[in-house]
């Protein structure tokens, strides 16, 4: 199966990726631990809402051709908990 990940998910993923070269220069000018870890935090909260669009989309798409066929849609919600869950 082949996912179509949205540009603004890329956008987002692309924010990310700045803000950890952020924590990195922080960490280079010897700022203090109380300013690496604010801004990591703001990058793990940026990647647990990341991970929510993903699941979100992918469960979307799937509850809808799973409707198609008549399967079990109770199924993927579960598993998609179970991601949801696992990836804290």
């Amino acid at each position: 199966m082949d996912y179509n990940y949205s540009d603004e998910l890329k956008t987002r993923l692309r924010r990310i990726e700045g803000q950890v070269r952020g924590v990195l220069r922080l960490m280079d000018e010897g700022k203090s631990c109380k300013d690496v870890v604010s801004q990591l935090s703001a990058v793990r909260n940026a990647s647990d809402k990341a991970i929510a669009q993903i699941v979100a989309e992918n469960l979307q798409r799937c509850i809808l051709e799973e409707q198609e066929t008549g399967g079990d849609t109770d199924k993927l919600v579960k598993e998609a908990i179970q991601l949801l869950v696992k990836s804290r």
